[in-house]
């Protein structure tokens, strides 16, 4: 892995954990945010992640233009952003990727991993679906509130396994436990399927995920978005199986003290990663001919709020 430079796009909570990770054992990792004064303002020890993950790390190379890497020419570039600024990066990226170099997409959301293989190439994918849950309490300071090993890792090519291997290796040895699975989009949906179902609830009731799950109004709704969600997931050729709802729920119970980012993201005023999650259940759904009343409603539920805020594209 000596011979790959890393590369990190995105230094928010989940980018900053992950580059902390990096930075720990690889400390010529590059970071690449939007704030130019970023390492001003957090301070001398770098990087500082509390909780259930922690880290205290120097920052040595970090550029606020995604330009700057076309002289650093790192082999693996990790993107870590929200997924509504992912086609401005590919954007930016396609004016410095050189060929071979490998993408990570590690955004939550349904079909990331697609846009990136319409620009480059599905061989220049892969996917993870991370298990731990991180808020930005300041400049390069992130609280982690839970981990639940391991992140899972994919590529999309069998040329791709040998890497992928190494990259899941790398990083368990960064402290960030992570394993090599052969269809990546299985885990994705495992995952995103609790994420896109309660998202938009507590995002519109602004819940914690447990307080949604234990409010009969709330938990009705979840129920049935499980439902068709688990329905739109068998029409894409992943049938969880019977017992996968039971241990979503208990997963859930076990990470949700928290709010979902997207209630963050509301309260903010700014975007939210609803295309991704709850809208791209519904495009699938549509896709498939199913219906999904819950998520639909959900769905335009979060966008009437966003509207409330955000100008007219």
């Amino acid at each position: 892995m000596k011979s790959h430079r890393m590369a990190l796009i995105g230094a928010g909570a989940t980018g900053s954990v992950l580059a902390a990770a990096m930075l720990s054992k690889y400390p010529d990792t590059i970071i690449v945010g939007r704030n130019p004064g970023w390492i001003d303002e957090m301070g001398d020890e770098g990087i500082k992640i509390s909780g259930a993950i922690t880290y205290t790390v120097p920052v040595q190379n970090y550029f606020n233009q995604i330009g700057a890497l076309r002289d650093a020419r790192p082999g693996l570039i990790f993107l870590s952003t929200k997924t509504f600024h992912l086609a401005d990066i590919l954007q930016e990226l396609d004016q410095v990727y050189i060929p071979g170099t490998k993408i990570i997409a590690t955004q939550n959301g349904l079909g990331v991993e697609d846009l990136i293989a319409d620009k480059f190439g599905l061989d220049a994918v892969f996917r993870m679906s991370l298990n731990f849950g991180a808020s930005l309490k300041g400049p390069g300071e992130v609280s982690a509130a839970f981990f639940n090993p391991p992140n899972h890792l994919g590529g999309f090519t069998r040329e791709n396994r040998e890497l992928g291997l190494q990259i899941a290796k790398m990083l368990s040895e960064c402290g960030l436990a992570t394993e090599y699975v052969d269809d990546i989009r299985l885990s994705v949906w495992k995952k995103m399927i609790m994420k896109c179902t309660m998202a938009s609830i507590c995002a519109v009731t602004d819940k914690t995920i447990k307080e949604a799950l234990e409010h009969p109004p709330t938990r009705e709704i979840a129920d049935a978005c499980f439902k068709e969600a688990l329905a739109v997931a068998r029409a894409m050729g992943y049938d969880l199986g019977q017992d996968y709802l039971q241990q979503a729920l208990g997963y859930l119970q076990k990470v949700g003290i928290h709010k979902d980012s997207m209630c963050n993201d509301i309260l903010n005023r700014t975007h939210t990663e609803i295309d991704f999650l709850g809208g791209k259940v519904v495009e699938y759904a549509r896709a498939k001919g199913i219906s999904t009343p819950f998520y639909v409603t959900m769905t335009n539920l979060v966008k009437a709020l966003e509207s409330n805020y955000l100008q007219p594209e």
